[in-house]
């Protein structure tokens, strides 16, 4: 009984090893998908970031374009001829 009892005790702590290696290795596996998940968010936050620096960019070059054209119809506008 004594042998049944030991293989009964080395198949159980093989079991659970063999669990938490396997809960270990699922565990890895979220974390790797949770750190890509955050470098891609992080990636798509500056190219999101970027875009709008050139979308105001852009507005702020054509505010400039029309008021400069602005001031020069109004100068025109007061310079006799």
């Amino acid at each position: 009984m004594a042998s049944g009892r030991t293989s009964l005790e080395g198949l159980k702590n093989i079991t659970q090893t063999s669990s938490k290696a396997g809960t270990d290795s699922a565990v890895q596996v979220v974390q790797d998908t949770v750190q890509k998940v955050a470098e891609s968010a992080k990636e798509t936050a500056s190219a999101v970031a970027d875009e709008a620096s050139r979308q105001m960019q852009t507005a702020i070059d054509t505010a400039a374009g029309t008021a400069s054209d602005a001031i020069e119809d109004f100068k025109q506008k007061l310079d006799p001829k």
